[in-house]
């Protein structure tokens, strides 16, 4: 059984304060993919590094943001960060590693939700991503794009669907996107096994106690090939940590 993770840290520093070595210790994944780092590579606080994984990092340019990365028990054949497409790279969005039986991504899309320039960004995001997963998903092994895409696909994957419908996460143009993605191939392993479950969420606002009140988003995926979903056994997002404003998606697969 192959247990991965995907989760955004908002800020590694701050999730090491709220736990993050326990959590690591007690779910005890194979591979972690990590979103929003906030950090760069040597302010990563130490015992996270001392733990008994392999840890590869992609970080910004920018200080304290954004950054991706993958921890793994197995030591990668390869590791590749980036995309190829030179502003997306320097915000440190995209990183995969390959393994023996698959190849994992760990991805954080931008956010549009301080202006038009941002989202703008992060459409043009999204349709340099797209040919790029495809040119995966019809490669020699299994994928999976694991992270924080900042887009609800559907009703059920919001708390308040009406009001929501012209912000930035649950606009019709980020909607059909998912749609295109899983249409052309790709899977909502989570999704998938939890058909039509609602109030499944992966972040939480910090205001008005939106999480104790479970008015959330489900912003956090594994996509993937359509053999894992034949692989994948259980689904869990894991809301009783408090490392971040998200909860870790956690899904374990079947490859023997």
């Amino acid at each position: 059984m192959l247990k991965i993770s995907s989760l955004n840290l908002n800020g590694i520093r701050a999730a090491h304060r709220r736990g993050f070595k326990d959590w690591i210790a007690q779910s005890n994944p194979d591979i972690i993919c990590l979103q929003e780092l906030r950090a760069m590579e040597h302010q990563v606080p130490g015992p996270i590094q001392s733990l008994n994984y392999h840890a590869f990092y992609h970080t910004a340019e920018k200080k304290g943001y954004s950054g991706v990365g993958i921890l793994s028990r197995e030591e990668p054949i390869s590791v590749q960060d980036g995309i190829g497409v030179d502003w997306i790279d320097q915000e440190g969005r995209v990183i995969m590693a390959e393994y023996t039986d698959l190849t994992v991504f760990s991805i954080y899309a931008p956010s549009g939700t301080t202006g038009d320039a941002r989202q703008e960004l992060k459409m043009e995001f999204l349709d340099v991503f797209l040919p790029f997963a495809h040119q995966h998903l019809e490669g020699d092994k299994p994928v999976v794009f694991c992270g924080d895409f900042n887009i609800c696909h559907r009703p059920i994957d919001i708390h308040n669907p009406k009001r929501n419908k012209n912000t930035s996460g649950f606009l019709p143009e980020e909607r059909k996107w998912v749609s295109l993605l899983l249409d052309t191939g790709f899977e909502d392993v989570y999704r998938r096994l939890h058909e039509g479950e609602p109030d499944l969420y992966s972040w939480w606002s910090y205001r008005a106690a939106s999480k104790e009140r479970n008015k959330g988003w489900r912003i956090d995926y594994h996509m993937t090939s359509p053999e894992l979903l034949d692989a994948a056994e259980e689904a869990v997002i894991e809301k009783d940590w408090d490392l971040s404003d998200h909860a870790p998606v956690t899904i374990s697969y079947n490859l023997g």
